[in-house]
């Protein structure tokens, strides 16, 4: 890219790199990915000389495409889900008491 990139371009890798970092498989990864896309992006939220912003979109784009290759890798080779990545058992509709216990027990109908 000859010029400067603009806010719409560097938006838009923005939201690539955090979708990128989403589609990974294993909970660790995708949180890891994510959390270092956003401090990279507000590290450099007030970057003026344009020569460094295109510099830093140029690594952005290099990034991109390899934390897609990643991902897919990491897919390929998936684990098991990990004990904070499983949804919760909730029966019973909330309240407190033995009605929101696993199996109910509370006031009949």
């Amino acid at each position: 890219m000859a010029s400067t990139p603009s806010r719409t371009h560097i938006t838009k890798l923005y939201s690539n790199l955090i979708r990128a970092s989403r589609s990974f498989a294993s909970y660790n990864f995708r949180s890891y990915f994510i959390r270092t896309t956003r401090e990279k992006f507000r590290a450099h939220l007030h970057e003026a000389d344009p020569s460094r912003i295109t510099a830093l979109y140029k690594e952005g784009l290099e990034e991109l495409d390899v934390l897609r290759r990643a991902a897919i890798t990491n897919r390929l080779y998936e684990g098991p889900k990990l004990v904070v990545e499983k949804p919760r058992l909730t029966i019973g509709g909330g309240g407190s008491g033995m009605d929101t216990s696993v199996g109910g027990g509370g006031q009949p109908v």
